[in-house]
């Protein structure tokens, strides 16, 4: 048998009574766990001043381990360890005393170590009736363990307390600082304060003042109008006439309106008349209708173009029969109109100087693709689309006819409108 079994061997037994171990009758080994975790080191040098009459001056761990060499034997100290410890632990030996069996025992003790109370579980295991060896052994190594955590914790617990000094002594200068902003503050905001008193006390003065001046003036006028008879009535006929003043003005002014309203009116009936004129059908002496061929009824998309304009081609074009489509050229329309446009219309015109890149493009590829005719019109104006219109005459499919100096043959650009 080896060493270990040898102590574990010669530990006494659970008795089948109901008394109590005492310290000095614990194994050798459990001193060291029950006076470092049941006695805290204060209450320790206390006790242990109270025993000796006097003051210890030897460290903590000397007196740690002082005590623990009194508790192996019984003596004055051991008897005063077990005293307090029975006295600061009352509840939990009255907790462990229903434990009637060393199984029962050892469940108090693993509900105990989870708990708060892990120095009275402990206290109260290793004295009680029913803790054998290897209860006790098993007891002792929890509460080793336990040890190595609580230091790990401990450790862990003071770099936090450090970090949080650190952020303590940060949060002080600022709020040191913003104190002294806060004082700063507070004395402007006592001179502002001051200021507006004083210029308070100044705009009560001067309303005294004018109040006084007003009753003076009151009193004055009372004393004129009495000086001077029929003066009431003169002033109500002064009042009177500044209304009939006024009302004469109010008439001019609707007058006017009425008048620039008028005007509106009038243009208004001259621009319907014209409208309804160019709604005539073309006479045999209409140069349009002479030099542009019959549309009959076909679709004209017109690409880009001022707006200004737009109105115009819409006119020439209905007036030989075609229907008038239209499409800014990437101004405002988007590009999946275009390509929509595109596809309702019969024949195209491109205005070059008046459309993007990408219009452009796409109406060329368009054309190509579809074989529609094509034509592209450098300036935008009613004789360039006239011309345009009178080069529609029969030719072979998918071909693009452009009415352009050689120097309108590059890429077009967007002109300015």
């Amino acid at each position: 048998m080896c060493q270990h079994d040898s102590r574990l061997a010669s530990l006494p037994g659970p008795g089948t009574g109901s008394r109590r171990r005492r310290i000095w009758e614990l194994a050798t080994h459990a001193h060291c766990p029950v006076v470092g975790v049941c006695l805290p080191i204060r209450a320790l040098r206390r006790l242990v001043d109270k025993v000796v009459g006097g003051t210890a001056i030897a460290d903590d761990y000397d007196l740690h381990c002082g005590v623990i060499a009194e508790c192996k034997q019984r003596s004055t100290m051991a008897e005063a360890v077990q005293r307090e410890l029975d006295r600061r632990y009352a509840l939990a030996l009255r907790q462990a005393a229903r434990a009637k069996s060393t199984e029962a025992l050892a469940q108090w003790w693993r509900e105990g170590q989870a708990g708060d109370d892990v120095a009275g579980a402990l206290w109260s295991t290793l004295t009680h009736s029913r803790c054998d060896a290897g209860l006790e052994e098993q007891v002792l190594h929890d509460i080793h363990m336990l040890q190595h955590q609580v230091g790990a914790a401990n450790r862990a617990d003071l770099q936090r307390l450090h970090e949080a000094l650190d952020e303590n002594a940060v949060l002080a200068r600022e709020l040191a600082g913003a104190q002294q902003r806060s004082t700063a503050l507070t004395r402007e905001q006592g001179r502002r304060i001051e200021q507006l008193q004083a210029q308070a006390m100044q705009l009560r003065a001067e309303l005294i003042g004018r109040d006084t001046a007003l009753a003076l003036m009151s009193d004055e006028l009372r004393a004129l109008e009495s000086s001077v008879p029929g003066l009431r009535s003169r002033a109500e006929l002064a009042r009177l006439s500044e209304q009939q003043i006024s009302r004469i003005h109010d008439l001019e002014r609707a007058l006017l309106r009425a008048q620039q309203e008028t005007e509106r009116e009038r243009r208004r009936a001259d621009a319907a008349e014209h409208a309804l004129a160019d709604r005539e059908p073309p006479t045999v002496a209409d140069p349009v209708a002479a030099s542009v061929p019959r549309l009959d009824d076909r679709a004209v998309l017109c690409v880009g173009g001022r707006q200004a304009s737009v109105p115009v081609y819409r006119k020439l074009i209905e007036r030989v029969g075609g229907r008038f489509l239209h499409h800014d050229g990437g101004e405002e329309d988007s590009a999946a109109k275009l390509d929509a446009t595109l596809d309702s219309a019969d024949l195209v015109i491109c205005q070059t100087g008046c459309i993007s890149h990408d219009a452009y493009w796409r109406v060329k590829d368009h054309c190509k693709r579809t074989g529609k005719r094509c034509v592209f019109v450098e300036k935008p104006s009613r004789a360039g689309l006239q011309r345009a219109l009178s080069a529609l005459v029969p030719r072979p499919t998918a071909e693009v006819i452009t009415i352009l100096p050689s120097t309108m043959l590059a890429s077009p650009s967007r002109e300015t409108e």
